[in-house]
């Protein structure tokens, strides 16, 4: 973990030196353009997929499940790092760990779009990277009760684009991962209060969650060919 751990540091690091996180549906638009332009030695989420597709020798299917485990493996280390200390670090560590698993989630996202024949420069993929991180369970509701109009799938290959949705987007993803960190924190502080076992439970949670997201994007973002019609999955 020692490698991916120094990775996923820098990378948090870097990001922290050009964000100031303030919880905002700007902050998660900033994330995102960092997970798909690539930042320190996180490359860009297109190349970082594409070397796992040479990799698999052209298998997409074989990629995106490589990309889904390496990704669980970046948010399981910061997912340690970030819930290792005790409640007095956890002013300074809830905003890293939020970064850091919106971050690499977004980037994990972004590739299998990319390997699936999705235009990251479209604002519609763009959103439906971001829906995807609320998973199938957060999407359902949300398209219920109306705070989405569709799936992931439906918003990415919508014909227009509705600029209202980009706040929308964001902002509930903001709410999902801040009540997801907050909550994962209290469980390990109240219920245990042993730094060490925090570490575990919040590299175990983080790193379970980016699976959640991982499987979920792969099933929902089904492949476009060249000319932009969709294709059954394999």
């Amino acid at each position: 973990m020692g490698a991916i751990g120094n990775v996923t540091g820098r990378a948090i690091g870097a990001l922290g030196r050009r964000l100031a996180p303030q919880h905002t549906s700007g902050f998660v638009r900033a994330i995102l353009e960092r997970a798909i332009d690539g930042i320190g030695p996180l490359g860009s989420a297109a190349k970082s997929a594409d070397k796992e597709q040479r990799k698999a020798n052209g298998n997409t299917e074989e990629a995106i499940r490589e990309l889904i485990d390496s990704h669980v493996k970046l948010a399981g280390a910061q997912g340690f790092a970030t819930n290792i200390g005790g409640i007095i670090t956890a002013a300074a560590a809830i905003p890293a760990n939020i970064t850091g698993l919106a971050l690499i989630q977004c980037h994990l996202v972004a590739g299998i779009a990319h390997l699936r024949g999705y235009d990251l420069r479209d604002p519609n993929v763009r959103n439906a990277v971001l829906a995807c991180l609320l998973g199938k369970s957060g999407v359902k509701s949300m398209v219920g009760d109306r705070r989405l109009p569709t799936t992931p799938f439906g918003i990415a290959t919508a014909a227009e684009h509705d600029p209202t949705l980009d706040d929308q987007i964001a902002q509930n993803i903001t709410a999902e991962l801040i009540a997801g960190v907050g909550g994962k924190r209290l469980a390990t502080f109240v219920g245990k209060r042993i730094p060490l076992v925090g570490g575990a439970i919040g590299g175990a949670s983080d790193g379970y969650g980016t699976w959640q997201v991982g499987r979920y994007a792969a099933s929902e973002l089904r492949r476009i060919d060249p000319v932009g019609s969709i294709s059954s999955l394999e």
